[in-house]
C-alpha cells in the first residue's frame, strides 16, 4: 500500500471568497492597494452612466432587426389610426346626436387591443417556445385562442355597454338609454373582432413562417388592425341606436346571446380555453373600468375636442401608439420570463432595463409621425387644426410622458402576474394597455390645457 506524499509546494492556491461589500473588500487588500480602490470610487461612479449608455447602445446594435421590424409595425399601425382618427373626426354628427357615445369609443377600442394583443402575445410565446402549430385541430393553441377571445369579445362588449350608462349616470354626463349602448357596443364589438381575430392569425402564421418576432410585430398591428376596424363597425352600429322599439328588440336578443356565451365559456372542455377566459375576465371588466374612466375624461373636454376636430384626428393614432409600445415592451419581457432569461425581481435586471430602453426610439419616431400626419391630413381635409410645431410639440410631451408610463406599468404588470403563478401573456398586456388609455388621455389632455393650444 503506497502512503500519499505531502504536498511539498509552498505556493498553495487560496480559494477567492466573495465579499460582499466595498468596504470590507477594502479591509482585505492592503493598505497601498485599499487607498487607490477608494480613490478610484468617484472615477467609477461619474464613468457609469456612460457605461451604461455603451451598454445600451450596444444592446440596440444587437435588436436591429428587432428595432427595424417594430418601427415598420409602428409606421403601418400610425398610419392606420389615422384612418381611425378620421372616422371619429367624422363622426361629430354622431357624438352630438348620440349623448355620452365619446364615453364608449375608447373602452370599445382598448377592449379589442386588450384581448387581441393578449392573442398576439400569447402566439409569440408559443412560437418562441416551439409549441405554435397551424392546424385547426380543437386541442391547438391556435383554435383554443381563437374560441377564447371571441367569447370574451362578446361577454365584454355586453360590460362595457351596460359599464357606459352606469358611468354616466354617476358623473352626471348626458347619456343615451342602455339600449342604445348594447347595441352599438356588442354589434360594432363582435364585427371588428371577427375581423381582427382573422388579421392576427394570418400575422401569427407569417410570423412563424418567416421567422419575424412576433412580440415586436403584433402589438402595433393589432391596435393598427382593432383601431380602423372597430371605430367604423361602432359608427355603423350607431345608425341603429335610438330607433325605438327596433334598438330595444335588438338589445333583448343581444343580451340573452350574450349571456349564453358566458355560461358557454365557463363550461368549455377546452383546458387552453377555460384557463384564458377565466383569468382574462376579472382583468378585462378591471381594465374595461378605467378605458370607461379615460373616455368620461374625454366626454368632459367634449366642447374643447369638438372646437379644435384634428385633435380628435390625432387621438387614436396617440392612444394605440402608446399603448402598442407598452405592447412591445410587455410581450418581450413575458417571453423573457417564460424561457427564464429574466427573473421576476422588484429592482428590474440588466436585461430587462435594456429591453424597456427599446421604447426610446421608437417613441421618438413615432409621436414625432403622428403629429406631423394629424396636421396634414387635417390641413388637407379642411379640419381645424393649431399647426405643424403645436401638434408635433403636443404629441411628442404628451407621448414620451405616456412612454414612461407604459414602461413602469408593463414591468410592474408582468412581474406581479408572473409572480402570483399567473400568465404574464394574459394579464400584462390588458393592464398595460388600458392603463396607457387613461394615462394616455389625461396626459395628452393635461398637455393640451398647459400649452393652452386653441
Amino acid at each position: 500500500m503506497t502512503t500519499p506524499t505531502p504536498d511539498r509546494n509552498p505556493r498553495r492556491v487560496v480559494p477567492r471568497v466573495r465579499i460582499p461589500n466595498a468596504a470590507a473588500r477594502s479591509v482585505a487588500l492592503a493598505p497601498g492597494r485599499a487607498a487607490r480602490r477608494v480613490a478610484r470610487v468617484p472615477v467609477t461612479a461619474v464613468r457609469r452612466p456612460a457605461h451604461a449608455l455603451r451598454d445600451m447602445v450596444r444592446y440596440w446594435r444587437a435588436e436591429r432587426v428587432t428595432l427595424r421590424q417594430g418601427f415598420t409595425a409602428l409606421t403601418i399601425s400610425s398610419a392606420g389610426d389615422l384612418l381611425a382618427g378620421l372616422a371619429l373626426g367624422a363622426m361629430t354628427g354622431q357624438l352630438q346626436r348620440i349623448p355620452g357615445l365619446l364615453l364608449l369609443i375608447p373602452a370599445a377600442i382598448g377592449m379589442r387591443g386588450n384581448i387581441f394583443g393578449a392573442v398576439g402575445s400569447r402566439l409569440g410565446t408559443s412560437i418562441h417556445a416551439g409549441l405554435f402549430r397551424v392546424t385547426r385541430e380543437k386541442s391547438g393553441v391556435l383554435y383554443q385562442n381563437a374560441y377564447a377571445s371571441m367569447m370574451l369579445s362578446i361577454v365584454t362588449s355586453m360590460y362595457l355597454a351596460v359599464g357606459a350608462r352606469i358611468m354616466t349616470a354617476a358623473l352626471g354626463l348626458p347619456s343615451s338609454s342602455v339600449w342604445d349602448f348594447v347595441v352599438i357596443s356588442v354589434l360594432g364589438g363582435v364585427f371588428s373582432s371577427v375581423v381582427v381575430l382573422a388579421l392576427t392569425i394570418v400575422l401569427a402564421r407569417f410570423s412563424y413562417a418567416r421567422n419575424w418576432d412576433m412580440d415586436s410585430v403584433s402589438g402595433p398591428v393589432v391596435t393598427f388592425i382593432g383601431d380602423t376596424i372597430t371605430l367604423p363597425a361602432l359608427f355603423l352600429a350607431s345608425l341603429l341606436a335610438q330607433r325605438h322599439y327596433v334598438t330595444l328588440v335588438m338589445a333583448w336578443v343581444i343580451a340573452v346571446f350574450a349571456l349564453v356565451c358566458l355560461v358557454m365559456a365557463f363550461l368549455t372542455k377546452l383546458p387552453v380555453a377555460r384557463r384564458i377566459i377565466r383569468e382574462s375576465l376579472f382583468v378585462l371588466a378591471l381594465t374595461g373600468a378605467v378605458n370607461l374612466l379615460a373616455g368620461a375624461v374625454l366626454e368632459h373636454r367634449i366642447h374643447r375636442l369638438l372646437a379644435l376636430p384634428a385633435l380628435l384626428v390625432l387621438l387614436p393614432s396617440f392612444l394605440e401608439d402608446a399603448g402598442a409600445l407598452g405592447a412591445i415592451v410587455s410581450s418581450r419581457l413575458a417571453s423573457k420570463l417564460h424561457l427564464g432569461a429574466i427573473r421576476p425581481r422588484l429592482i428590474p435586471e440588466r436585461l430587462a432595463i435594456l429591453d424597456i430602453t427599446l421604447a426610446a426610439p421608437f417613441a421618438l419616431s413615432v409621436f414625432t409621425l403622428v403629429g406631423v400626419s394629424a396636421h396634414v391630413v387635417s390641413r388637407g381635409l379642411g379640419i381645424a387644426t393649431p399647426g405643424l410645431l403645436k401638434m408635433v410639440e403636443v404629441s411628442l410631451i404628451a407621448g414620451y410622458l405616456a412612454t414612461l408610463g407604459a414602461a413602469i406599468i408593463a414591468y410592474a404588470g408582468a412581474v406581479a402576474t408572473f409572480r402570483f403563478g399567473l400568465d404574464p401573456d394574459n394579464h400584462a398586456i390588458p393592464i398595460v394597455t388600458s392603463s396607457l388609455d387613461l394615462l394616455g388621455v389625461v396626459t395628452l389632455v393635461g398637455t393640451v390645457v398647459l400649452l393652452g393650444v386653441k
